[in-house]
């Protein structure tokens, strides 16, 4: 059902970020080109980068994590959106300090 809404609402982000979560766990190669689909053609949406950047990590991108978790701190701040800069800024820290990064 969610591909079917992407599907008819190309434009609108949400239904990505249905999709790349509904993948998240069972299937996280195809829920990594939802969340990069994501970043590049809506780079405003907030919600993909905590989501994106934990994936990345996970499966090892480290870099593209560090970006991910940079690009949404940034958006955050510009937007004042507190919660999800503190969600992000949290998250940042724990990231790494686990993979002892500076």
């Amino acid at each position: 059902m969610l591909q079917s809404f992407a599907e008819q609402e190309p434009d609108n982000p949400f239904n990505w970020y249905g999709l790349a979560l509904e993948h998240l766990d069972d299937e996280p190669g195809e829920a990594l080109k939802y969340f990069e689909k994501l970043l590049a053609e809506f780079p405003n949406y907030l919600p993909s980068y905590y989501h994106a950047a934990h994936l990345f990590a996970q499966m090892g991108y480290l870099e593209q994590a560090r970006l991910a978790f940079e690009k949404g701190i940034e958006l955050a701040q510009s937007r004042n959106e507190l919660k999800s800069l503190s969600e992000l800024k949290n998250s940042y820290l724990n990231f790494k300090f686990e993979n002892d990064l500076d």
